[in-house]
């Protein structure tokens, strides 16, 4: 794992190295904030470790500036201000936690690990066509915010075309991604449950997201809403 210390306390940092080093975390440091927004424009970390009171440019504006850059590396806050108006502060500015000094190695190091694990798990991905909202996880399927009961097939064939928006689908292929090796008739199955599912849209006026490509299959088109 690769940190960015960012403090202008050179014991500090010393200390916080070692104890990383020792780790085997690989761990860079800067001084002051401009130091620190420079290194971080220029290399991938995983997590930084980030002193609100610095020279030249402080933590605040030096977070502001990450985010507004699209940088979204995790970004723990370390400083010896704990009152509740400076740890909003530092949240509303983007950071991920906040550390008041003084405090044990092992806590910090906990922190770390939590910010950078949930960086790297899985985010809920929610399908969206116009006013049709579709949740995988959740196995929800909404028009317009009410729900729309849909059968394992018919949330499966709509899941897959509205994954690949305006990608064609042959039924043969519909089959082999939905059905897999459960079913081996014609591909007219799958004709069915497309009507069944714009029957089910259509009293949303949705009935037309599932287009058919004449000789080929099937796709979804979303509709333009402003």
């Amino acid at each position: 794992m690769n940190i960015l210390i960012v403090e202008d306390n050179r014991d500090l940092v010393q200390v916080l190295t070692e104890g990383f080093n020792e780790l085997e975390f690989s761990v860079d440091s800067a001084y002051d904030g401009i130091e620190g927004l420079n290194k971080i424009r220029n290399n991938d970390y995983d997590c930084v470790v980030l002193d609100i009171m610095l020279p030249e440019m402080d933590g605040y504006e030096l977070i502001g500036r990450m985010r507004e850059e699209g940088k979204d590396t995790p970004v723990i806050m370390l400083t010896a201000k704990d009152s509740i108006e400076d740890r909003v502060e530092g949240l509303n500015r983007g950071a991920d936690d906040y550390l008041v000094k003084p405090f044990d190695f092992r806590e910090l190091v906990a922190r770390v690990n939590a910010v950078t694990r949930r960086r790297t798990e899985p985010k809920r991905t929610v399908l969206h066509c116009g006013p049709l909202m579709l949740d995988p996880i959740a196995r929800e399927c909404k028009a317009e915010g009410e729900m729309v009961p849909l059968r394992r097939r018919e949330f499966d064939i709509l899941e897959l075309l509205m994954r690949f928006e305006n990608q064609v689908f042959s039924r043969e292929k519909i089959i082999g991604l939905v059905w897999k090796k459960e079913y081996d008739g014609t591909s007219n199955v799958v004709d069915v449950h497309v009507k069944y599912l714009r029957d089910k849209l259509r009293p949303y006026n949705l009935d037309t997201v599932v287009v058919t490509v004449r000789g080929v299959g099937y796709k979804v088109t979303c509709p333009d809403y402003e």
